[in-house]
C-alpha cells in the first residue's frame, strides 16, 4: 500500500509540476483567483464563497483543494478580493500548499456600461513536504521540509453587463521548492486569458459561453471551453471541456436571492480515466447586502 501511495504521489507531483496553479471547473465563480483585476461591480454587496475539489476519486493520495474567498467593494471604483487556498497531494508522503492573497482592483469607466479595471495581487505561498509514517521517511531525499515565498500578480479586466475579457498573471515571481538541492516543485509564471458573453435567449433563459486559456513557459497551452444556461435567474446547467483532460457537467441553484450552491463532475478523457472515478467539485456563494441595495441588483451579472 505504501508503494502504491508513493507511486501515486509521484504521478500527482508531475501533474502539480505541469499545472501548478489550481484549475477549477467552476472557475467562473471566483475569477479573482487568477485575475486580480476582476470586479463584481456591485457597490454595497459583499460576496463570500467556498470551493472544495476532490480530484481523481479512487486514487490514493489524489489532489484535494479547498478555497475560501471574498469580494469586498470599498467604493464605486475600488474593490478588494481575499483568497485562501489549501492544496494537498499524497497520503503519508504529502506535499501541501497554503496560499493567501489580497487583491486590489481599480475601475475606470470607458463609456456607457463598459468598464476597465486594473488589479494587483500580493500574498504568500507556503509549501510543506512531509513523509511521516512512511517507510521512506529515513531517506534524505524524503526529509520533511517547508518554504514560504512571496506571491505578486497583476491583471486587467474589461467588462460590460453582457461580456468580459481579462488578461492576467497571478504569479510574476518564479520560485522553486527543493530538498537536498533536488527540485521537487517549481512555480513558474503563468498567463491567463479569460472571456465570456451572455446571450439573452428570451425573458427566462440566458446562455453564457466562456473560456479560460492558460500559458506556462515550457508547458503545452491549456484551455477550458464552457457553456452555461441560466433559467429564471435561479437554475443553472452547463457543460465544460478541458483540452486533452476532461469533460464536465455543471449545475447550480440560487436557494435564495443571496445564496447559491453549485456542483461539477469531471470525467477524465486522458489516460488517467482508467484509474479513477472522476472528480467532484462543490461551491457555495453568499452575498451580504450591507447597504440595502439588493433591489438595485435584482438581476445581477451572469458572471
Amino acid at each position: 500500500m505504501k508503494i502504491k501511495i508513493f507511486v501515486v504521489f509521484i504521478t500527482c507531483g508531475l501533474f502539480a509540476y505541469a499545472q501548478q496553479e489550481p484549475h477549477y471547473t467552476q472557475y467562473m465563480y471566483n475569477m479573482s483567483m487568477v485575475n486580480a483585476g476582476y470586479m463584481m461591480n456591485e457597490p454595497g454587496i459583499v460576496q463570500v464563497g467556498s470551493l472544495y475539489r476532490t480530484q481523481w476519486v479512487g486514487i490514493d493520495g489524489a489532489p484535494k483543494t479547498a478555497n475560501l474567498f471574498a469580494n469586498i467593494p470599498l467604493s464605486e471604483k475600488i474593490e478588494l478580493g481575499v483568497n485562501y487556498l489549501n492544496d494537498n497531494i499524497g497520503g503519508n508522503i504529502n506535499l501541501s500548499e497554503n496560499v493567501f492573497n489580497l487583491n486590489a482592483a481599480y475601475k475606470i469607466n470607458l463609456k456607457n456600461d463598459l468598464n476597465l479595471s486594473f488589479g494587483i495581487k500580493m500574498g504568500f505561498d507556503h509549501l510543506n513536504f512531509s513523509s511521516l509514517g512512511s517507510n521512506v521517511s529515513a531517506d534524505p531525499l524524503f526529509q520533511n521540509s517547508n518554504k514560504t515565498v512571496v506571491n505578486i500578480g497583476a491583471g486587467v479586466f474589461l467588462f460590460h453587463e453582457k461580456y468580459y475579457v481579462g488578461l492576467s498573471s497571478p504569479n510574476l515571481i518564479p520560485s522553486d521548492f527543493d530538498i537536498n538541492s533536488d527540485v521537487l516543485y517549481e512555480e513558474a509564471s503563468h498567463a491567463f486569458l479569460i472571456g465570456g458573453y451572455v446571450f439573452d435567449i428570451n425573458s427566462e433563459f440566458k446562455l453564457k459561453p466562456s473560456t479560460v486559456v492558460k500559458y506556462v513557459g515550457g508547458s503545452p497551452l491549456s484551455f477550458d471551453l464552457s457553456a452555461n444556461m441560466l433559467y429564471m435567474n435561479r437554475f443553472e446547467l452547463g457543460v465544460s471541456y478541458r483540452y486533452e483532460d476532461a469533460v464536465a457537467g455543471l449545475m447550480g441553484i440560487h436557494i435564495t436571492p443571496n445564496l447559491k450552491v453549485g456542483y461539477a463532475y469531471d470525467f477524465n478523457t486522458s489516460k488517467l480515466k482508467t484509474y479513477n472515478n472522476g472528480s467532484h467539485e462543490f461551491i457555495v456563494l453568499y452575498k451580504f447586502d450591507v447597504l440595502g441595495l439588493s433591489k438595485k441588483y435584482s438581476s445581477p451579472r451572469f458572471y
